[in-house]
């Protein structure tokens, strides 16, 4: 679903890949600027995300430091950056997914919570300047996501704690969701937690708790 302004607009469901280093502000820019020109953009996702095993403070770099800030962050901007026209022509949606480790401290480490929440306060900040554009963005804030990046944990996680976590479908069914509402219907900020391994506030090391055990 691809919102326009004023009216939905249903895809087409024809889908164009693009490799993309999204540190590349030049190359964001070019990719962006081909897909509104051709096309235009209603809803614009950005979710690439990094972290490293070596991400206590004592360990971290200044070089590490700036691939996660790049990554995490920068990139987003340079794709809003270059979006920023053809979404206020569409009246559109920036979908920033950020993570619950920018709102409260866990084991993500320093550098990849201040990425997030540098994410997430660029959605708040840039929602409040572009509301009156008719442009809405909102903050995506998941816990435990079963991705590959778990695997740059100093300790990846066990078969049962990615078993209970969030599968990437459920972070992409919300941000369709998110897509689907009305224009008129803007919301800031969304969590998304996986049951049993995480409250607001609290993220559980161990193995969930099951039914029965």
């Amino acid at each position: 679903m691809e919102e326009g302004a004023g009216e939905g607009r249903i895809s087409s469901g024809a889908f164009v890949p693009h490799a993309l280093d999204v540190t590349d502000a030049e190359a964001v820019g070019r990719t962006l600027v081909g897909v509104g020109e051709e096309s235009g953009i209603d809803v614009l996702v950005c979710a690439a995300g990094t972290n490293v095993k070596g991400r206590r403070l004592e360990e971290l770099t200044p070089e590490v430091w700036e691939n996660l800030l790049a990554v995490n962050l920068s990139g987003a901007f340079y794709a809003v950056r270059a979006a920023l026209p053809y979404l206020r022509a569409s009246g559109g949606l920036v979908i920033l997914v950020s993570s619950v480790s920018g709102a409260w401290p866990d084991m993500s480490g320093p550098a990849y919570g201040a990425s997030k929440a540098g994410m997430s306060q660029f959605a708040h900040a840039a929602g409040f300047e572009e509301h009156a554009n008719g442009v809405r963005f909102t903050s995506v804030n998941p816990g435990i996501v079963d991705t590959p990046i778990l695997d740059n944990r100093p300790e990846p996680p066990s078969p049962e704690i990615r078993a209970a976590s969030l599968s990437p479908e459920d972070v992409a069914a919300t941000c369709l969701f998110l897509a689907t509402l009305p224009p008129r219907a803007y919301v800031p900020e969304l969590t998304i937690l996986p049951t049993r391994l995480q409250a607001l506030g609290k993220s559980s090391t161990a193995s969930p708790p099951l039914p029965g055990r």
